[in-house]
């Protein structure tokens, strides 16, 4: 058993990882049928497989996405890499970057969901597969817009027609109903713990994510198809089990292989491990906090910034970020200088989804729309702030909530270079019941952003549906797309160069009928459609 774990586990790392990316994405498991069948060990091996198709647990998969996508577009971290010349960053990132999201999981999602029905007949488990597979499949509709969903193959395969983002978010929402049904029906029928790694078999909790992930649905629509959405959420919000609500609801991974924690492995790849004085670096490698998260929790006195971070070396500061879409200076003189990550390898969960996002959801959803949540926006937007400070083992959340005065300040580079003169905001955190509607919707999107850290694919969806929060523009001299990006970012990543070898016919319909003919990074998608 020991040795057929360490194999389904296994996380592969090797420095330089962005170069080898499809070796590392072969035979993971290593273990033959006949082995995971042994000791009732299947079913723990597909839901595993699957998990791996939200947030990868091989490390070069896991800083593509994490790292090199969603941290910058989100604002949470910073590339430190110099000799990174084509970055998501810097807007000029080449196929081998962009594709990944589209191009892999799908590949670790339908032959475990297949192998999930081959060894169990259990309604609830299906029903946990279906579960997952929204969970990782709507990453793809959110970065890149119309997919390959209703009629993908059961292997992964993407050579089949594209739903539009709206079809594939709606089927999407089918599916979590229908497993809703059956996890409600059968809530005490726990299964059998050892074959769960994220809720070891408790039914009502996995409950509790799907309408949590239903809600997060749902307001991805909210500016597309608002009476849907509104609908849905509500079915979320007032379910008899409803959604994550406590602390120990988080959806998260906890066991690794030998590696650890996978972003802990590529956040500290290319580290300076020691100064030329020879005392260690206290920072990380190729990925650096960016100055924009650091910029609002600096402002707001954030006491979890000591959990999210290591301290800065620069003389005089305790947290200084590293902007985002600059010229990256020098690692080893000057970028690994700027607050790290602060992650455990071996005891760091990996947050597929929180309950404190649950909590922000539903007060926007009061706050902005008022739809019936059950609550009061303030009460839902405290609420997720005090479920964070737990989540994260921090004290002092209600000082935080009561202050009405502290802001974030403009961004003062400490190495004197890419500094910004504009303030973020003006809103401080506390609650106040008569703000316009636009400040209430971005007081809750900032502190969800703050409080969803460091899953950035999710904020970004965020940032581009509300505008909230604002973060720092790409620098003009770090926007390499050669005008094609304006500094703000992108609003999307374009397809794969494989769909255009493989899916031509039906990629190019796409495009045209979904897209308006473009396969660009600034096409906005369906749910990107506020008046910004």
């Amino acid at each position: 058993m020991k040795k057929i774990l360490t194999y389904s586990l296994i996380l592969l790392a090797a420095a330089g990882c962005t170069a080898r990316f499809e070796e590392y994405n072969t035979d993971r498991f290593g273990a033959s049928s006949e082995e995971l069948q042994r000791d009732g060990y299947s079913t723990r091996s597909s839901l595993i497989g699957l998990a791996d198709g939200i947030i990868a647990l091989d490390v070069n998969t896991t800083q593509f996405t994490e790292c090199l996508l969603g941290g910058p577009m989100a604002g949470y971290l910073a590339d430190a890499n110099a000799g990174f010349n084509y970055t998501i960053g810097n807007f000029n990132a080449q196929n081998n970057w962009t594709k990944v999201l589209m191009e892999d999981f799908p590949k670790r999602i339908y032959p475990n969901l297949r192998q999930l029905a081959q060894v169990t007949s259990d309604p609830t488990i299906l029903a946990v597969g279906d579960i997952i597979k929204v969970a990782g499949m709507h990453r793809i509709a959110d970065t890149y817009g119309p997919m390959p969903y209703s009629q993908i193959g059961e292997d992964g395969a993407l050579q089949v027609p594209f739903d539009s983002q709206e079809m594939a978010y709606k089927t999407m929402m089918e599916e979590l109903d229908a497993a809703i049904a059956v996890l409600t029906e059968n809530r005490t029928n726990n299964f059998t713990a050892s074959s769960d790694v994220i809720f070891g078999g408790n039914v009502e909790k996995w409950c509790r994510y799907a309408n949590s992930l239903k809600l997060r649905l749902a307001m991805r629509m909210s500016y597309a198809d608002p009476a849907y959405a509104q609908q849905k959420a509500e079915e979320a919000a007032l379910h008899e089990i409803g959604t994550m609500a406590s602390a120990d609801d988080i959806a998260q991974l906890t066991a690794f292989g030998n590696d650890g924690n996978p972003l802990y492995v590529a956040v500290n790849y290319n580290r300076v491990s020691t100064h030329a004085d020879g005392t260690a670096c206290i920072t990380t490698g190729d990925s650096h906090a960016a100055a924009d998260i650091i910029l609002y929790m600096n402002g707001y006195n954030d006491p979890r910034r000591e959990a999210y971070f290591t301290r800065c070396e620069f003389e005089g500061l305790d947290f200084a970020g590293l902007r985002h879409g600059i010229i990256i200076p020098n690692h080893a003189s000057v970028g690994h200088r700027y607050s790290g990550i602060k992650i455990d390898r071996y005891n760091s969960p990996l947050v597929l989804m929180s309950p404190a996002e649950s909590a922000f959801l539903k007060a926007e959803a009061v706050a902005v729309f008022g739809w019936n949540m059950g609550g009061s926006a303030k009460e839902f937007y405290e609420q997720g702030v005090r479920l964070s400070f737990e989540q994260w083992g921090v004290t002092g959340a209600d000082a935080y909530l009561a202050d009405a005065s502290s802001v974030p300040g403009t961004y003062v580079d400490p190495a004197g270079t890419n500094s910004y003169n504009n303030a973020l905001t003006t809103l401080a955190v506390a609650w106040d019941e008569d703000a316009s509607t636009e400040q209430k919707q971005e007081r809750i999107m900032i502190q969800k952003w703050i409080a969803n850290f460091p899953l950035g694919n999710e904020s970004w969806a965020d940032i581009r549906r509300t505008g909230y929060p604002h973060i720092l523009p790409a620098t003009d001299a770090g926007n390499k797309s050669l005008g094609r990006v304006p500094n703000s970012g992108p609003s999307r990543m374009p397809y794969p160069q494989e769909e255009r070898t493989s899916n031509a016919e039906n990629l190019d319909e796409a495009i045209a009928k979904y897209l308006g003919g473009e396969d660009n990074w600034t096409t906005r998608l369906w749910f990107d459609c506020k008046n910004k």
